[in-house]
């Protein structure tokens, strides 16, 4: 599943035409995986985060949640406000911190003390648990052939050897190097036109949030990939 960024009732809509293909199909074990971005410029990232946070604790086999580079900016500014803070609230901070019922927000040049504050009082409405769950998301997953990161692999590396900058942030060779073993990589982060598996990667983030649909691949044990949009 691409980039939410906040769109809950696309991730409905989405969440229904993902059961009725699996209903269709009769997949054994299906594996539902959120390649991250939940959060930020959407309206809803607080339901978002619910939504797929309870998926996750029902169905702990089957739903694996990565985490996004927006999530680690979020958690970033839960641990370092002053350091960190700005670069979140101009990245959709603001409406994540909204969306948990904080009032008066704050403009993203604010001074050290009310990023702070901010921060504060944002860790205050956040439930139990959440936090904590975030930052044990992984960052990547893998089934046979198929890996799952939430912005890029270097085709240079092996998914073992790969950093955290290329898997949250991207990788300048990601889309200029097809991988030399033979491996395919599903991810989000960078907005493409229409989903498409190409050249050893599956991209899924098509600008949900900025008017485009929310799409997810359906990667078959041989390998076929088809696509569902909500």
């Amino acid at each position: 599943v691409g980039d939410i960024h906040g769109m809950v009732q696309s991730l409905e809509r989405l969440l229904e035409k993902i059961d009725a293909d699996i209903g269709q199909t009769e997949a054994e074990a299906p594996v539902l995986v959120f390649v991250g971005d939940y959060i930020d410029r959407g309206d809803h990232g607080a339901d978002v985060l619910y939504r797929v946070a309870d998926l996750a604790y029902q169905m702990p086999q089957n739903v694996i949640c990565l985490m996004g580079n927006h999530e680690k900016m979020m958690l970033d500014f839960l641990d370092r406000p002053r350091e960190k803070g700005r670069r979140w609230l101009r990245n959709g901070g603001l409406q994540t911190i909204a969306s948990f019922g904080v009032r008066g927000l704050v403009a993203e040049s604010a001074e050290d003390d009310v990023l702070a504050d901010l921060s504060a009082r944002f860790r205050d409405a956040l439930p139990d648990g959440l936090a904590d769950w975030m930052r044990a998301m992984p960052l990547s997953w893998n089934s046979g052939t198929l890996w799952v990161a939430h912005a890029a692999m270097n085709p240079a590396k092996t998914p073992e050897e790969q950093s955290e900058q290329s898997l949250l942030w991207g990788n300048a060779s990601f889309f200029e190097v097809e991988r030399a073993d033979g491996l395919w990589v599903a991810h989000g982060h960078t907005v493409v036109e229409a989903a498409q598996a190409a050249g050893g990667r599956i991209s899924v983030d098509t600008g949900a949030v900025f008017g485009g649909v929310l799409p997810a691949a359906a990667i078959r044990p041989s390998g076929a990939v088809t696509f569902l949009q909500a």
